[in-house]
């Protein structure tokens, strides 16, 4: 899948009763008003907020977010409900989206001030895929896909409840009407899941009946006599992937191994769901291993064609913007990552992501010369990840089991059982998430073939003679220190267990740095700094997803059937940082069955089962007769 830059929607405020959009010729809304409207024909159209009640989740698709008055209708109604179901997931699709000033001021006079604040207050950077937005605690989320709906339905993995048909009139914007999309629709359709438009286009009343929805007209919103509403009944009940069936949809209570950065991310998102989550550590406080580092570093990153690796990165550090400041967490704002040639102009248009800057630009940010031209990354920085990792805990009220080392697991009826090096039962639950580093690769088995432990050190300068006023990265990095002094590293060593510091890589270190700062001469420092190790997959992306259960292996990853009450959430590189906040949703997503956070190609992308698959499609290709 590849995703063109997005194109901001041009919204036409002259006439504040109805924004319309040049571009379609057409409005956004009824002028009779845009909550009345999306009361009466969504919520209305499709038994809300009854049909929510009493629910766990409850799931809106809807095509064309638009000004977004239909999500406020439905976060609202969804407020004032006392019986609501717990989580509310609104997921929305929208090529054109709005800039935030455009936003805010179609809703400056808004029958809703909070909710649409906190929308206004939440909207992203305008970068192609999908963006989680949080609301109410956790309990409401918006997930925006922003792109050409036909891409993204595509890729969308989910199962809806209801279904809002929202785009631009079916004469003035057929894409979004067609059989093709209405097709794509349907594959997020279980039976019993609704839809309801104010179109009461034929072409498309008819492509929903073939589809196997049982459609009907129903009054319409103000001078429209009629709208559609329907239902999906097919005549045979349509199989969902034995790779994306959920591992643990009925889990309320979770044990996970490993108090780190993706431990602690994964305790984070499940305990938002609802589930009551134990870590268990053989180490005797969080943070210890890794993610025990002073500081690190946060970013995303571009390529020319924007490709896996790219738009993984893209989407976990928005992510991880979004967490740290939801936390509050302390941080130094803004990254520069150098480049020893001028940054693609093309990729510098994803504003409020990234932007392409000069030599000169760089160094006027950094308060420093800088030899070369620079990514800037305004929502990326530099952490102290064991805070992060505390304040991820604290905020997911899970109870900690310390000192506990996990030497085997156990399946069982009732989930799966940790056990020490007796076979004494550590914890059991019905989901259990492998979260830890190097230290648990004796419990993946099989899938710890072809992972590496590498080993890496950083260095301390007390008196840094270069302090950069924002974190800056290149060949190595440079972190101040707030104290006059600057971390900078870091070496890797693979399959290196030494916890010593030496004075070699200390050396190596201060060399990179030395060329960052420009410096004449490399500076000198006591040795001072601190070791880790990465666990690193080959691919450099992490390993996030369920196990195969026992027999035949499939061709495809989604055709893979899991064991039940397992997931893996590691491999984490040098990005924990990075990476932790949407790995946390993610592992959480395919262990409850909620809207995955990632289009379907990067589900692929960071799947665990990915290198075995592989291997067998070689060891297939070999065994072909010449």
């Amino acid at each position: 899948m590849r995703l063109a830059t997005i194109v901001p929607a041009e919204v036409d405020f002259s006439d504040p009763a109805a924004p319309a959009a040049p571009a379609f010729g057409d409005v956004y809304h009824s002028r009779a008003g845009a909550l009345a409207q999306a009361r009466h024909v969504f919520l209305g159209g499709n038994g809300l907020p009854g049909r929510w009640q009493g629910r766990r989740r409850f799931v809106v698709l809807e095509t064309g977010f638009g000004l977004g008055n239909n999500f406020l209708a439905t976060w609202d109604a969804w407020r004032q409900d006392p019986a609501r179901c717990e989580r509310l997931v609104f997921v929305s699709v929208e090529k054109h989206p709005l800039r935030r000033e455009d936003l805010a001021r179609a809703h400056a006079a808004s029958p809703l001030p909070e909710l649409a604040a906190q929308l206004v207050a939440a909207w992203p950077p305008l970068t192609p895929g999908l963006h989680t937005l949080r609301f109410e605690a956790g309990r409401v989320e918006l997930l925006l896909g922003l792109g050409d709906a036909r891409e993204l339905l595509r890729e969308l993995v989910l199962q809806a409840d209801a279904l809002y048909l929202d785009g631009f009139a079916p004469a003035r914007n057929p894409e979004l009407w067609d059989e093709w999309l209405l097709k794509s629709l349907a594959r997020h359709a279980a039976p019993g899941t609704t839809a309801a438009t104010w179109s009461i286009n034929r072409p498309m009343r008819r492509a929903l009946a073939a589809l196997g929805f049982k459609v009907c007209l129903a009054p319409g919103f103000a001078n429209k006599p009629e709208m559609t509403v329907a239902r999906f009944a097919p005549r045979h009940s349509p199989q969902r992937p034995a790779g994306r069936e959920p591992l643990a949809p009925e889990a309320r209570e979770a044990v996970i191994v490993g108090a780190g950065l993706a431990g602690a991310a994964c305790a984070l998102a499940l305990s938002r769901a609802g589930v009551a989550c134990t870590v268990v550590d053989a180490l005797g406080a969080p943070a210890q291993a890794s993610s025990g580092n002073p500081t690190g570093l946060f970013h995303g990153t571009v390529n020319p064609d924007d490709g896996p690796h790219a738009r993984f990165n893209r989407a976990a550090a928005l992510a991880t913007q979004r967490l740290v400041a939801e936390l509050g967490l302390p941080h130094q704002p803004g990254l520069l990552r150098l480049e020893t040639r001028l940054p693609l102009a093309a990729m510098s248009r994803m504003d409020g992501y990234v932007q392409a800057l000069s030599a000169a630009e760089a160094a006027a940010l950094a308060g420093t010369a800088l030899a070369h031209p620079a990514w800037f990354y305004p929502g990326g920085g530099a952490l102290d990840p064991a805070a992060y990792t505390r304040a991820m805990l604290a905020a997911s009220g899970a109870a900690l089991r310390l000192a506990a080392p996990v030497a085997a697991l156990r399946e069982s009826d009732a989930g799966w059982a940790l056990l020490d090096a007796g076979g004494a039962v550590i914890a059991s639950a019905p989901l259990v998430v492998l979260a830890g580093g190097h230290g648990q690769l004796p419990l993946l088995g099989e899938l710890a073939t072809g992972l590496v432990v590498q080993r890496g050190q950083l260095s301390h300068l007390p008196q840094a003679p270069w302090c950069p006023a924002l974190p800056i990265a290149g060949e190595g990095y440079a972190i101040a220190d707030g104290r006059g002094g600057a971390w900078c590293g870091a070496t890797t060593q693979d399959g290196d267990l030494d916890p010593a510091l030496r004075a070699a890589d200390q050396a190596d270190n201060l060399a990179r740095y030395a060329r960052l700062a420009g410096l004449a001469r490399v500076p000198e420092a006591p040795l001072a700094g601190r070791v880790g190790w990465r666990l690193i997959a080959p691919d450099r992306l992490p390993l996030v997803g369920g196990l195969a259960a026992s027999g035949p292996a499939a061709s495809q990853l989604r055709l893979q059937a899991r064991r039940p009450g397992l997931v893996v959430c590691t491999g984490f590189a040098s990005r924990g940082i990075s990476w932790a906040a949407l790995a946390g949703e993610l592992a959480a997503a395919l262990a409850l069955g909620g809207p995955r956070p990632l289009e379907a190609e990067l589900l692929d992308a960071v799947d665990p089962l990915r290198f075995a698959l592989r291997r067998a499609r070689r060891t297939t290709i070999a065994a072909l007769p010449d």
